[in-house]
């Protein structure tokens, strides 16, 4: 049986850059489909088949694209990448804390989109080895993609999902921002991106948001990230 096509909805009130992305991404295999804003992106998803990824412009008519993110994030969670006139870096590290997966500023280069679609996808869509990773009283279901502390949910971003779950394949173990890039974005980045530095300041105040709770993040300056499933008090 063929794989069915990856489907990608588009949100973006530019209608002719719409058709172009469009027409890009379909030459490449994916399914894709566009709207104009947050009203039709909710529309869309009520009843159309439910996407693999939303790319998603920032500046929006009604409602904002941070707003939109948050909600495809935590409600849909679904991958999302944010496209954006300001590049500025302040706009980057708010768009990646409202959940995006990842941030590309306009313009950009149609073969960047499509080599962090793939980024972006071979995280979601790889082949679940096991069904639950586990670390003191969490619970990290791989296939339902949900963290759960003592049986209640942990709102993750899929940000956040895919860098819990790179950490606890490698315990005990330092591993430097350079690779987590890699890791999670598979293409060129600027030196100065930080937004890995986001996502791990992000999940530490999930899973350490009570001082009593042991410590499983520790920054190892100059080195990186250590991850200890078993904590530290």
């Amino acid at each position: 049986m063929a794989e069915r096509p990856i489907r990608i909805l588009v949100v973006d009130d530019d209608k002719p850059l719409r058709t172009l992305l469009a027409h890009y991404l379909e030459r490449e295999g994916f399914v894709v489909a566009g709207v104009e804003d947050g009203l039709a992106m909710e529309a869309w998803l009520a009843g159309q088949p439910r996407p693999d990824l939303v790319i998603l412009d920032l500046m929006l008519p009604g409602e904002d694209g941070l707003s939109l993110a948050r909600r495809l994030s935590s409600t849909w969670r679904l991958p999302v990448i944010i496209l954006s006139a300001r590049g500025e870096d302040i706009d980057r590290i708010v768009g990646l804390e409202a959940g995006a997966d990842d941030y590309l500023p306009k313009p950009f280069n149609p073969r960047e989109l499509l080599a962090r679609i793939r980024a972006v996808l071979r995280r979601h869509c790889a082949e679940e080895t096991s069904p639950a990773m586990t670390f003191g009283p969490y619970r990290l279901d791989l296939e339902r993609r949900e963290l759960t502390r003592d049986r209640e949910s942990v709102p993750l971003t899929s940000g956040e999902f895919d860098l819990l779950r790179l950490f606890l394949e490698h315990p005990n173990r330092v591993l430097d921002r350079d690779r987590l890039m890699d890791w999670l974005k598979g293409y060129e980045r600027s030196a100065f991106d930080r937004s890995i530095d986001v996502q791990v300041a992000r999940l530490r105040a999930k899973i350490e948001s009570d001082t009593k709770k042991p410590r499983y993040l520790r920054t190892v300056w100059g080195k990186g990230y250590l991850f200890t499933p078993q904590g530290e008090a």
